[in-house]
């Protein structure tokens, strides 16, 4: 289809499990659709199936390995007015898998961008960890060298909100190790595993204990989920702890406008009046 208006971006989020968990208008979508993108064109032709759908539209592969090179053209096609749906092989799309580089393209030539909500690892490991859920942030996969991935953890060991973790199933033991080291060993988390599968696990838990539970190894996709920092002590109003306490975090991996932003908020001052102490 072609037409001197923009077309449509559908971003539709696909089940992490069950296929009965498929929002039905995903099914009308695949229906609608000019074009699908879809990460693995193999699992989508099995999901179809399952659900008993026709694509009519025309398909093609958007993944991490083409995804600089196909967005262009994908976006060629919303501009000549076509309805592009975008899946990936399990959850809502941009969420740590493709989709955010045509998001940002569409959004900048002023392409309309809708989605189908639906599963999300990230909301239902947090529903059922046990852990607070009021304020939370999506960390996404951690570094794989430990030198990046300790000091990423270190700038996190402050953050007062839930935190939900990506990882590998042969790398959860090592991530859970660093998470240890850097928040402690009592530090409460949840190990969610094959979440609405068959073999379906959430594992609850201080930190370390955690670790060696995981030692022996897992199998499947893994969320982790962990209990943000309790609340820091009030700094008092004096230049010299500020300094003080902007060394430590620098000490312990964070960055200098990181270090002084969260002493900034622990004096509850600008954190201007910080910068000038440490610079002075």
């Amino acid at each position: 289809m072609t037409s001197t208006e923009p077309g449509v971006l559908v971003l539709a989020a696909t089940p992490i499990g069950q296929v009965d968990d498929a929002p039905p208008r995903l099914v009308a979508e695949f229906g609608r659709a000019d074009v699908v993108a879809a990460e693995d064109t193999r699992r989508l032709k099995r999901l179809t199936s399952d659900l008993g759908v026709t694509i009519n539209g025309r398909v093609v592969s958007y993944f991490e390995g083409n995804e600089s090179a196909r967005t262009p053209v994908l976006l060629e096609a919303l501009l000549a007015g076509d309805r592009v749906l975008l899946v990936t092989d399990a959850g809502m799309p941009s969420v740590s898998d493709p989709g955010y580089r045509l998001v940002a393209a569409a959004v900048a030539e002023g392409v309309r961008v809708t989605a189908v909500p639906g599963p999300s690892a990230v909301l239902t490991a947090l529903a059922v960890s046990g852990l607070p859920v009021d304020r939370f942030c999506f960390e996404g996969f951690l570094p794989r060298k430990a030198g990046e991935r300790s000091r990423r953890l270190t700038a996190l060991a402050a953050e007062q909100r839930t935190m939900v973790f990506f990882e590998a199933p042969h790398r959860t033991a090592v991530a859970l190790e660093a998470m240890a080291d850097a928040f402690g060993d009592d530090r409460p988390g949840a190990v969610c595993r094959e979440l609405t599968k068959t073999y379906e696990e959430v594992r609850r838990g201080g930190l370390r204990e955690l670790a060696v539970w995981a030692a022996d190894g897992l199998r499947g996709e893994v969320t982790l989920v962990v209990q943000g920092a309790p609340d820091a002590p009030a700094l008092d109003h004096d230049p010299d702890v500020w300094r003080t306490a902007v060394a430590a975090l620098e000490a312990e991996g964070s960055s200098r406008k990181d270090a002084i932003l969260a002493v900034a908020k622990r004096a509850g001052v600008p954190k201007r009046e910080v910068y000038d102490a440490v610079h002075r």
